[in-house]
């Protein structure tokens, strides 16, 4: 159980953005400005909330209705995993993770045979809605239903924050994988996991809880390919332009933490200027 106050969040936001102002990115009257409005939210009466973290199954369940809403993760993951795609003939792919099929559908579109394999029930109703006859399996990924030798691509999209150890997976993608196939990862970028940014459900009974998320360095992705025997390809750290957020009050539970930086928009974008937003790999069998 996590005890998220909007003001823990912000004067994390103050300090990050003081921290650059102490290595000489802003001057005196961004310090002092910044100082000023921490005293002031010292005086906001805003009060926190109780946050459990859920396993995987029951968050990606919750969300798997809503999950293909807008999502600024979506405009570099899908081209990433499209490019890599469209550069090999096509052959067997596994979307590992599948979600909704979104990736499904992008590798099937490639002319690709695609397997999808999710641990969600919900997650993969929907994607049976979405492609009838794809073959989608239920299974996880350190444990993949799936031959080895036998695929040409694996791609994994959102999903590797929600494991503990990144070494048991990507020996199954190495297992599973043909030699000379490849591998296509996006995720989350861990500065952005470790700034809270988690995804957020509504249990079945209504209260708040967080699919429960891993911060993996950038070198742990790399250690775990290189055990696995996978050769890194490239690597890619975009940064996401920041979402406007409106000013005032902290807003919906839901929206935290994007919302919260409305309680200190200058900081929130000091503190935030070129933190990347997504990791991108290909990697090589």
């Amino acid at each position: 159980m996590a005890y998220e106050h909007p003001l823990a969040y912000v004067f994390a936001l103050e300090g990050l953005a003081l921290l650059r102002s102490f290595r000489g990115e802003h001057d005196r009257a961004f310090v002092a400005d910044r100082l000023a409005e921490i005293r002031r939210l010292l005086d906001d009466p805003a009060e926190g909330v109780e946050v459990a973290h859920v396993d995987p199954v029951e968050g990606y369940d919750r969300w798997a209705p809503t999950y293909d809403s807008p999502n600024p993760a979506f405009d570099f993951d899908e081209p990433f995993v499209r490019s890599v795609a469209a550069g090999m003939p096509p052959g067997v792919a596994l979307d590992a993770a599948c979600g909704t099929g979104r990736m499904t559908a992008a590798l099937a579109a490639h002319g690709h045979r695609v397997i999808g394999v999710d641990g969600s029930p919900g997650m993969l109703a929907e994607a049976r809605n979405r492609l009838p006859d794809a073959d989608f399996r239920r299974g996880d990924l350190d444990s993949l239903p799936v031959d080895a030798d036998s695929v040409d691509l694996v791609t994994c999209s959102l999903a590797l924050t929600h494991v503990p150890g990144l070494g048991p997976v990507f020996a199954e993608f190495a297992r599973v994988l043909r030699p000379g196939g490849r591998l296509v990862v996006a995720d989350v970028h861990p500065e952005q996991v470790a700034r809270g940014h988690v995804p957020a459900v509504r249990r079945a009974d209504g209260t708040p809880a967080r699919v429960r998320s891993h911060c993996h360095r950038t070198g742990d992705y790399l250690r775990a390919a290189l055990a696995a025997g996978l050769t890194p390809r490239q690597c890619s750290e975009p940064v996401v332009a920041p979402r406007a957020v409106p000013p005032g009050g902290p807003g919906p539970w839901e929206a935290w933490p994007w919302s919260l930086a409305g309680l200190a928009p200058a900081a929130a974008e000091a503190a935030g200027a070129g933190v990347p937003s997504m990791i991108l790999w290909e990697f090589r069998n």
